[in-house]
C-alpha cells in the first residue's frame, strides 16, 4: 500500500491532461476533467527505478507487458512526453549509458545495432524508396512515398545541381537520393555508410538501375573522407550527425569542410534540439545506442569554425511527426510479418519507439531542421530562394 501510494505521487506531476491510474482493482484520476486514456500497472515499479530515469522505468514496463494502455498508445504519449521536464534521470548512475564512447569501433557496432536488423523488416513498413528519415507533405493528400519523394527532390533542388557535378551522401542509408541525383540530374554520386545491410541494399539497386559508372558506395566512417583526396562539388547529410556524438559534432564538420569545394554547398537535415541535452536514456539503451541530439546552435557554431556560410534553415518538424505516424500505421499493419522475426518484447518496444517519436516532434521536445550553407562566399547563387 506504500508503494502504490508512492508511485500515484510520483505521477501526479504529470496532471496537465486528465488520465486514469489502475493498480489491482484500484482507480485514480491524474489532473482534472474527463480521462483519455488509462494507465493500467499490473506489477508496481519501484520508485528508485522511476526516480534514477522515468523513460527507462516506465519503458520497460511497457516492454515487458506489466504497463499496459488503454486507449491509443500516441495519444498517451501525446499527452505525457509533452512534460518530459518532470521526468527524472540521474546521469551520474547512467553515465556509462548516456555517454557511451565515440571510438570508431564502438560507434559502428551501435550504428550496426539499428541500420543492421534487417532490410525485409524495414521494407514491411517503409516506403518503396526506402527512405528512413522525414518526408516532406508538399499537398495535404500526399502519401508516405509521394512525401519522401517530395523531400528528396526538394533536397536536389537547394543544392543547386547540375550535371556533371559530383555529390556526396554522408549516411547515404539505402541511396534512394544518390540514385534520383544521378538520374534527375546527371551528377556522380558517392555514398557512405556503417551499415553492412544498407550497403549491400544500395548496391543492388544502383545495379538495377544501371547507375554503377556514375554511382557508387562504400562502407566508410565520416572520419576517413578526407583520406580519399577527393574533392565534391555538394555535400548532403540527411539523419547522420546525430550519431557522431557532441565531442565530434566540430570534426564532422571539418571533415565535410576538407572534402568540399570552395564555393560548394553541403546541406544538414537533422534532428534538433531546442537546448543541448545528453539524451534519453530508454532510446539510448534499446534504439539508438550512443544517439545524441545537437541543438541548432551549435551546428551553426560549429559551421563558422569552418567558414561555412549559412544560407538557409528551415524547420520541417511536424512533417517528421506526419512522417512517424505513417512508419506506424504501416508496422501495425505488418505484425504478424514482424512476428515470425521477432519476440513480443522486440515488438511492444518498436511500437513504443514510432509512437514516442511522433509525439515527441508534436510537442516541440525534438525538432528537425535543414541548413543550407556555402563553403566560403558562392555568388552564383540565385538571389530569391529558387527552390
Amino acid at each position: 500500500m506504500i508503494a502504490e501510494n508512492i508511485l500515484i505521487d510520483f505521477l501526479k506531476r504529470f496532471d496537465e491532461y486528465p488520465f486514469l491510474v489502475k493498480v489491482k482493482e484500484k482507480e485514480y484520476l491524474i489532473g482534472e476533467g474527463k480521462p483519455t486514456f488509462t494507465v493500467n500497472f499490473h506489477k508496481m515499479i519501484p520508485i528508485g527505478e522511476l526516480m534514477t530515469s522515468t523513460s527507462l522505468a516506465l519503458g520497460e514496463a511497457y516492454m515487458d507487458g506489466t504497463l499496459e494502455i488503454e486507449g491509443d498508445l500516441y495519444d498517451a504519449l501525446d499527452h505525457f512526453l509533452g512534460q518530459m521536464g518532470k521526468f527524472r534521470t540521474d546521469e551520474r548512475i547512467l553515465k556509462k549509458l548516456i555517454f557511451s564512447s565515440t571510438a570508431k569501433k564502438n560507434q559502428e557496432r551501435e550504428v550496426r545495432s539499428h541500420y543492421d536488423l534487417g532490410n525485409d523488416f524495414y521494407r514491411l513498413w517503409l516506403d518503396e524508396t526506402m527512405s528512413y528519415s522525414c518526408g516532406y507533405f508538399k499537398n495535404e493528400e500526399d502519401t508516405l512515398y509521394q512525401a519522401q519523394v517530395n523531400k528528396v527532390d526538394y533536397i536536389l533542388e537547394k543544392l543547386h545541381l547540375t550535371a556533371g557535378m559530383t555529390l556526396l551522401d554522408i549516411g547515404c542509408g539505402w541511396g534512394f537520393l544518390l540514385i534520383e541525383a544521378a538520374k534527375k540530374y546527371g551528377v556522380y554520386g558517392m555514398g557512405i555508410t556503417l551499415s553492412v545491410e544498407q550497403y549491400k541494399e544500395a548496391q543492388r539497386r544502383i545495379a538495377e538501375q544501371g547507375l554503377e559508372e556514375v554511382v557508387r558506395v562504400e562502407l566508410m566512417d565520416y572520419r576517413d573522407l578526407p583520406k580519399c583526396k577527393i574533392q565534391f562539388d555538394r555535400v548532403v547529410s540527411v539523419g547522420m550527425v546525430e550519431h557522431v556524438g557532441r565531442e565530434n559534432y566540430q570534426l564532422f564538420l571539418d571533415c565535410v569542410s576538407k572534402v568540399l569545394k570552395p564555393g560548394g554547398l553541403f546541406l544538414l537535415h537533422f534532428i534538433s534540439a531546442l537546448k543541448e541535452h545528453p539524451g534519453d536514456a530508454w532510446i539510448k539503451k534499446y534504439i539508438f545506442p550512443g544517439g545524441m541530439v545537437p541543438s541548432l546552435r551549435e551546428m551553426l557554431s560549429c559551421a563558422s569554425e569552418d567558414d561555412f556560410h549559412t544560407l538557409d534553415v528551415e524547420d520541417l518538424r511536424l512533417h517528421y511527426n506526419r512522417t512517424l505516424l505513417c512508419w506506424l500505421a504501416n508496422y501495425r499493419e505488418h505484425l504478424n510479418e514482424i512476428r515470425e522475426k521477432f519476440d513480443e518484447r522486440f515488438i511492444r518496444m518498436w511500437d513504443m519507439y514510432l509512437a514516442s517519436c511522433a509525439a515527441t516532434f508534436h510537442n516541440g521536445i525534438i525538432d528537425l531542421h535543414q541548413m543550407l550553407m556555402s563553403k566560403g562566399i558562392n555568388n552564383e547563387l540565385p538571389l530569391v530562394r529558387w527552390y
